[in-house]
């Protein structure tokens, strides 16, 4: 097969030291103004490590808040530590950042959401069977592979449509 770009491999990585940066400048100066940060993330990930109880309460996915207090946030390259208070328990915490599912500054209304790679590559594999051997795509192969996907059903011209009946 061709070899192809994975972009959204590139994104993710790209994504992933957005993050660390931002963590990394929270790390030396301190979190500025009214930022905070909402970061969900996977608890079955083999390198998050957390209390027990807290894995017990939370199987799937947890997501924690870096705001008021924090303590002890220890940024590398591949994910951060940080202790935390849940209830009157600061707990250690450690997050790589392959295991963020999501990561929000409501303060800026920023957000970055990780999709899952899986179902992409599944896609990924069909479309390799539409390339020629140098990689690329005829248009006749592409109308038959437009027609595969979506069937027989007729292609229209975009509508504009008005919103003004949906305000207040």
């Amino acid at each position: 097969m061709s070899r192809m770009i994975d972009y959204g491999k590139l994104m993710h990585a790209a994504m992933r030291r957005l993050i660390q940066d931002v963590l990394m400048g929270v790390q030396k100066d301190g979190l500025p103004g009214a930022h905070h940060f909402f970061i969900t993330f996977d608890t079955t990930h083999p390198e998050a490590t957390m209390a027990d109880w807290l894995r017990d309460r939370y199987p799937a996915e947890m997501t924690v808040v870096v705001q008021h207090w924090y303590d002890n946030l220890n940024v590398t390259d591949e994910g951060f530590g940080i202790t935390l208070n849940f209830g009157d328990a600061p707990e250690n915490l450690y997050i790589p950042y392959d295991a963020i599912q999501t990561f929000v500054d409501p303060s800026v209304e920023f957000g970055l959401r990780f999709e899952q790679q899986s179902d992409e590559d599944d896609e990924d594999e069909d479309d390799d069977d539409l390339l020629d051997e140098d990689g690329s795509l005829d248009d006749e192969d592409m109308e038959d592979a437009c027609e595969d996907r979506h069937g027989d059903a007729p292609r229209t011209e975009a509508e504009v449509v008005s919103l003004d009946s949906f305000r207040k």
